[in-house]
């Protein structure tokens, strides 16, 4: 059982500057745990912020026991938090920003599930949630920079004048795939002080420290699913809401429109999914799309699923300015196609492409070699070496 700790409230009236002061999001991990300490060490005076985000005594069916593999944002993680700060001796406060998730992370993930679309809820609390609010808040202490645990790197282009987010030195942890939504004001004034060190080196910087938390395991589930299960957690969101779905069947289709099995709902399934869709074929049979229009799942095979170009819109380029002309007589974009690497998913191996600007917030990506399962509604990150050119939502 967590010992009780005093929570401190953030101060009514906004403080003054202090110099070189660094306000920290603190999850109450390791990672961001021991960047507090790394910046305490280096001489900066430190303040600690932990978000609240989402109430975990909500949907209590889907509670699971304490055994089970650890989720972000708990109450004892808030309390692990205080607890680093006290160890170190420097101030904490809890920040309440569960509103602000419910509107701008859960609600759209249960909308785009609901669309038969596949969101990112990391990425989209990083960029809707986390930097932009939390930076307001380290002003109100009297910081004006937010350092946090991510492992990625920032640095200053002397040339172009831009700041730049590259990948962690760590390639097994690295984090910039979640952070390509960052501006430039972010970037500016945001830290990463675990972006040149391994997991081991963290852990072991930990234990010299005798931080509380450095054994603690990582955090593997979203905060707000505690059982893993996307599909009961819609259900379960939707009937809180006061608005329980009914799952509405259709058909499942060959790429020649021909039926050949029943669905329960288009959010029950997602791209490159096998198991579960509820008839057998003789051979192994993959989700290749999904048609909300025509409440229809399409299936085939696995040569299929790949493919070499997709659309990618909402992009933010990041460490450099949008290569495009927008005149209205270049309606298909007049920039010119960028070598690199673009990945498709966190897990992905980033593989060679081209980027294209396009109009409206759009751009083109074209691989090399045709890439399995590009999902609507997840992220397509485009890189040049280890650093983040531009990211944005796979249409």
């Amino acid at each position: 059982m967590t010992t009780q700790l005093q929570l401190d409230s953030l101060p009514a009236v906004a403080a003054e500057t202090q110099p070189g002061l660094i306000a920290v999001a603190m999850s109450g991990g390791v990672d961001s745990s021991t960047a507090a300490a790394m910046l305490q060490q280096q001489g900066h005076p430190v303040v600690g912020l932990t978000m609240q985000l989402w109430n975990q005594r909500r949907l209590p069916e889907l509670q699971v026991s304490s055994s089970a593999q650890h989720r972000c944002c708990s109450l004892d993680d808030v309390y692990d938090a205080k607890r680093v700060a006290q160890h170190l001796n420097f101030p904490h406060y809890v920040v309440n920003f569960e509103e602000e998730f419910q509107e701008r992370v859960v609600r759209p993930f249960v909308r785009q599930y609901l669309a038969g679309r596949t969101p990112i809820a990391c990425t989209n609390c990083n960029t809707d949630v986390k930097f932009e609010p939390l930076l307001r808040m380290a002003r109100q202490i009297g910081a004006q920079r937010l350092a946090t645990g991510h492992y990625a790197r920032i640095r200053k282009n002397a040339n172009s004048g831009r700041y730049e987010l590259l990948r962690a030195l760590d390639d097994s942890k690295d984090q910039s795939y979640f952070l390509w939504g960052l501006t430039q004001e972010q970037l500016s004034c945001s830290d990463f002080p675990l972006g040149e060190l391994t997991k081991d080196e963290v852990r072991d910087l930990a234990r010299k420290l005798s931080l509380p938390v450095a054994e603690k395991p990582e955090s593997m589930e979203l905060c707000f699913v505690p059982n893993g299960n996307y599909v009961q957690f819609i259900h379960a969101y939707a009937r809180a809401e006061g608005q329980p779905l009914q799952d509405r069947e259709g058909e499942i289709v060959t790429q020649d429109g021909v039926v050949i099995g029943r669905h329960t709902g288009i959010h029950n399934y997602t791209i490159g999914q096998r198991k579960g869709l509820g008839f057998a074929a003789g051979k192994p049979i993959y989700v290749l799309a999904i048609d909300p229009q025509k409440n229809r799942i399409v299936v085939g095979e696995d040569d299929a699923l790949r493919t070499k170009l997709l659309e990618i819109e909402g992009v933010n380029w990041i460490s450099l300015a949008e290569p495009l002309d927008a005149s209205p007589s270049t309606p298909e974009g007049g920039s010119s196609a960028i070598r690199g690497h673009a990945k498709i998913r966190h897990k992905h191996e980033p593989a060679p492409a081209t980027i294209e600007a396009l109009p409206g917030g759009r751009a083109r990506i074209s691989f090399e070699t045709p890439q399995r399962a590009v999902t609507p509604g997840q992220a397509a990150v485009f890189y040049d070496g280890d650093t983040v050119l531009a990211g944005g939502w796979i249409r």
